[in-house]
C-alpha cells in the first residue's frame, strides 16, 4: 500500500555574510540599504534601511562572497525589522528574490555553500537545549520522607 506523505517546504537556511550591496528603490531609484546580514538563496536580510513599506519592489545588487562576481535582481520587501524587539540592534529589510536569472542562482548557491550558517538566536516559543545537568539544577532537591 502506498503512503502519500505532504510534501514539507522547508525554509531556506540562512548564511552569515557581511558584505556590502546596494538596495535601491524601483519607484524613485534613492538607495535604502547598503549591505547584508544574512543571505540565502530565497531572500536576504540588509541593513541599516530607510523607512520602506512592506510589499515595496526594489533593485538589489550585491557581491557573491568569495567571487568576484555581482548580482542583480529585483527583490520584494518581505518584513521591516524596526530594532525595537529584544535581540535585534537596529533597522533592517527582510527581501525576497523575484525571478533571479537561473545562472545567477546557481552561482549563489555554490557561493552560499562555502559560508556557515547563522547561528539561531533566542525567539518566543523557541525550546531550550538544557543538558543533563542543568536540568537536574532546575529540579527540586529530593527529600526524604
Amino acid at each position: 500500500m502506498l503512503r502519500l506523505s505532504k510534501m514539507v517546504r522547508r525554509r531556506p537556511v540562512r548564511r552569515c555574510v557581511r558584505a556590502r550591496c546596494q538596495v535601491v528603490r524601483e519607484r524613485d531609484f534613492r538607495l535604502v540599504a547598503d549591505h547584508i546580514e544574512d543571505l540565502s538563496l530565497d531572500g536576504a536580510r540588509v541593513g541599516p534601511a530607510d523607512p520602506v513599506l512592506t510589499g515595496e519592489v526594489l533593485l538589489f545588487s550585491f557581491q557573491l562572497p568569495y567571487f568576484d562576481v555581482w548580482i542583480d535582481t529585483e527583490a520584494v520587501v518581505s518584513r521591516v525589522i524596526h530594532g525595537r524587539r529584544p535581540g535585534e540592534s537596529s533597522r533592517s529589510l527582510g527581501l525576497e528574490f523575484c525571478d533571479m536569472a537561473p545562472w545567477d542562482r546557481y552561482l549563489l548557491q555554490q557561493a552560499l555553500a562555502l559560508v556557515p550558517p547563522t547561528p539561531r538566536g533566542p525567539r518566543s516559543g523557541r525550546r531550550l537545549t538544557l543538558s543533563t545537568r542543568e536540568i537536574a539544577a532546575l529540579l527540586p532537591a529530593a527529600v526524604a520522607c
